[in-house]
Parts: structure tokens; C-alpha cells; sequence
């Protein structure tokens, strides 16, 4: 469990596991504005996209999602990385999932302009806000009930309940899909985002596309076929948009499955993480497709969420101390960066340090790890930690994420999601849907 009263237990616990786990006293230096092109970020302080399920049926923000942002808002980020919103209607994850739609778009329009507004009354810059466009592919749940959309099959997710591979979407929907994510980023253009996401991560279906090693046809086999829908997703939002919308990606570079059902390993067998193909990805992207700001992930937080969501209890009996998953995100994340330094990249799986987490985002990017931190979980525990780091002030331990998984359960049980520990409106909200569970 997660015991450190100082900075140096803290340290001391990593070295006794032999793991440099990057650690500045400047948190302040998250402060800095980092150039994007034609854009700048304020600061180096990322929320990441992290889903409410509470938008209203017709995918447009409602109450708690405007309640959510405003906090967002305030906090001082300099990046806002809007939730995953749905390119399609059968994509959504979830009855309450984003949708953005040419019948909804003025109300993503006054969410863009309020976040704006929201943060100038604080007194911080204007963010920029990107949002996350996406197809749930396995995940997909439109009507409350699993509806999955599939790559392939994958056994170790099915086990012994195999989807009908019916549910295989065609090299056809896919084609037709990269459509879908061109006209996610006009209107996401429209609605006032800086920037679009063509989400690839977390298992999603542009994800799982990336280890669609055994599939045949279009979208399979070679790293041609199966980088295809991600980079013909990109070229079709920078072709429906402006030169100064930033088209972007959060991505997976290592799955943590062994081949042939995980990206980011070798072929051998294992689960060492290989980044050959990532970094191949990467730099496509970067060098031939114009892409300026990359946010680089590792894991799946439903079937291994320790490598992604570092915590002290999981729902499985953990291998491995969670400080051992800490150390592989930055890593992970920083052969990237080091491998394409101008490029901006954004570090992710920050909040488990707790109170040291500015400590251990400042030091990894002073060490060249990433150029922007990411934080998901804490931005819903704790929303003004971000207001805390940019004056160079500790964290409050009594107020930062637990990584207790909660907020996931939330989903889980098909409620919205916020932080149960520290916003008595989603205590309450646990303790009702939770009962007979």
C-alpha cells in the first residue's frame, strides 16, 4: 500500500526495487509554455480524457458533463483533453457516451466557449481543448448492453465465451469509418476544439487494429494494413480542417499481451515491451504526416489496468509493486520522446505517486521523458492540483486520488463516473447503485 509520508521514502522504496523513477523538486517548471506550431500550451499541465457517462442520449454535454468541465476549467491546465465522443452511433461505448452530430453541435460550442471563459475568470490563460473522436469497437455498448464491434477474436479476452465473428467488422466499415473521423474533426472544428484525437489506445478499435496480426484482408497482417485506418483516420481530419487544428492521437505503443494479440512486443513470446513498431508509428506520423503532439499510453485498463492505472489493489492478485508500473509508463513514454525530441509528447499513468506526483512529472520532464504530464484519475479526485503545481506548491495528500479504481467501477455498473472518495456527489451515487453488487 501507499505508505510514503516524504519524498525520500518515497525514492528510497524505488531504489530498494531498482527502478529510477524521475523526481525534481521544481514543479514549478510544469509551468513552462511548450510551442505547438501555430499554437501554444500554456503550460505542461494535461487532464486528461477521462469519460463521465453523462452526456445526455444525443451525445451532447448535460449538467454533470458541464460540471465536470467547469472544474477542469479553473484548475489552470493548459491542455484540456476532451472525453472520448463517438463518430457513430454504434460506436458508443455507453447509452451516455459523447456523440458529436451536426443536430448537437451548438452545444458543443458553448462547452468550448464556457471552458475558455471558465478559466480567464480564474485568472489562467485560455486552454486548448482537443477532442477525443472514437470508435469503442469491443467496448461498443449503444444501448446499455454489450454490442461488440471486433477486429479479430482474441482469446485471451473471450476465453471460453468466443464473439460470433460476426460481429468481425468488414475491410468495407473500416474504409467507410475513415470517413466517419474526417467529419468527427470538421466538426469538432466547428464547435471550437483546437485539436482532434483519432483515438487508437485502451483496446478500442483503432487499437486493436494496431495487433490485428493474423487478420486478413486490408487491415490486417503487415504494419501497413494494420497502421492503415489510424493514418488514413489522421489524413482524413487534416484534410477536413484548417493547418493550425491540430490532428493528433492517443496511442498505444505496448498492449502488455503477448504476441500475436498484443502491439509493443517481440514475436518471441513475452511481455517485455518492444517499441519498434510504436516508434516506427510514431514517426510516420510525425515526420510524414505533419503530427505535432502525440499522448502515449501503454496497457488496458479493463483487463490489465495495472500497467496503464498503477494502484495498490487491482481486481486480480497483483505480480508486481505498483511503483514497477510507474517506472514503465515513463519509460515506455520516453523511448518515444527521445527518439523524435521535437515532437511534444505527453506522459500518462501519473497519479499513483499521489502528493509526489508533480515531483515525479517535473522530473521526468526535465530528464527529456515527455514534454507535457497527462492526469487523468487525480483531475477528477483533486481538480485544482493543477493550480497548486503551476505556483510550485505541494500536494495535498488528503486530497489526491487514492487509485482506489472507483470511478471505473462507476462505469462498470453503468453509472456515471466521478471521484467516490473525494466528491460526496459520487460517494452518495456509489453507495445506491453499489448495493446487491
Amino acid at each position: 500500500m501507499f505508505h510514503y509520508k516524504t519524498a525520500e521514502e518515497f525514492l528510497t522504496e524505488a531504489e530498494s526495487l531498482h527502478l529510477h523513477i524521475p523526481f525534481s523538486d521544481r514543479v514549478s517548471s510544469l509551468a513552462e509554455p511548450v510551442s505547438l506550431g501555430a499554437k501554444t500550451l500554456p503550460n505542461r499541465i494535461v487532464i486528461q480524457p477521462m469519460e463521465g457517462c453523462d452526456s445526455s442520449s444525443d451525445g451532447s454535454p448535460a449538467e454533470l458533463t458541464i460540471r465536470r468541465y467547469d472544474r477542469f476549467a479553473r484548475s489552470g491546465a493548459g491542455l484540456i483533453w476532451f472525453e472520448a465522443c463517438a463518430v457513430l452511433p454504434e460506436g458508443r461505448a455507453n447509452p451516455r457516451q459523447s456523440w458529436i452530430t451536426e443536430k448537437n453541435l451548438d452545444s458543443f460550442k458553448a462547452l468550448t466557449g464556457r471552458i475558455r471563459e471558465e478559466a480567464v475568470k480564474a485568472g489562467n490563460p485560455a486552454p486548448l481543448i482537443i477532442m477525443q473522436a472514437t470508435h469503442s469497437g469491443r467496448y461498443s455498448k449503444p444501448e446499455g448492453v454489450p454490442a461488440p464491434m471486433i477486429a479479430y477474436n482474441n482469446p485471451l479476452f473471450e476465453k471460453d465465451n468466443p464473439i460470433d465473428k460476426s460481429r468481425i467488422v468488414t475491410d468495407d466499415y473500416l474504409r467507410a469509418l475513415t470517413e466517419k473521423f474526417g467529419e468527427a474533426a470538421r466538426l469538432a472544428e466547428k464547435a471550437g476544439f483546437d485539436g482532434v484525437d483519432i483515438k487508437a489506445c485502451h483496446r478500442y478499435l483503432n487499437s486493436e487494429l494496431l495487433s490485428a496480426y493474423e487478420r486478413e484482408g486490408d487491415y490486417g497482417g503487415s504494419f501497413e494494413n494494420r497502421t492503415r485506418l489510424l493514418r488514413e483516420g489522421i489524413m482524413a481530419a487534416k484534410a477536413a480542417t484548417g493547418s493550425d487544428f491540430l490532428v493528433t492521437s492517443r496511442m498505444n505503443v505496448y498492449d502488455g499481451f503477448p504476441y500475436p494479440y498484443g502491439f509493443g512486443v517481440t514475436k518471441e513470446g513475452g511481455l517485455v515491451p518492444d517499441l519498434t513498431e510504436g516508434k516506427k508509428l510514431v514517426g510516420i506520423l510525425h515526420k510524414e504526416l505533419g503530427v505535432k503532439l502525440l499522448d502515449i499510453t501503454i496497457g488496458n485498463p479493463y483487463v490489465n489496468p495495472h500497467v496503464n492505472r498503477p494502484a495498490d489493489v487491482q481486481a486480480y492478485e497483483l505480480t508486481e509493486d505498483p511503483l514497477v508500473g510507474l517506472e514503465r509508463i515513463i519509460r515506455c513514454v520516453g523511448e518515444v520522446q527521445k527518439e523524435y525530441p521535437d515532437l511534444c509528447v505527453i506522459g500518462s499513468g501519473l497519479s499513483y505517486p499521489r502528493q509526489f506526483a508533480g515531483n515525479v512529472a517535473a522530473g521526468a520532464v526535465e530528464e527529456g521523458c515527455f514534454k507535457a504530464a497527462g492526469f487523468g484519475r487525480m483531475a477528477f479526485a483533486y481538480p485544482e492540483f493543477a493550480g497548486k503545481l503551476l505556483r510550485g506548491e505541494p500536494l495535498d495528500p488528503a486530497k489526491c486520488c487514492i487509485t482506489c479504481g472507483k470511478c471505473s467501477l462507476l462505469m462498470r455498473y453503468g453509472s456515471t463516473a466521478g471521484c467516490v472518495v473525494r466528491d460526496r456527489y459520487y460517494t452518495d451515487l456509489f453507495r445506491e447503485v453499489s448495493k446487491g453488487k
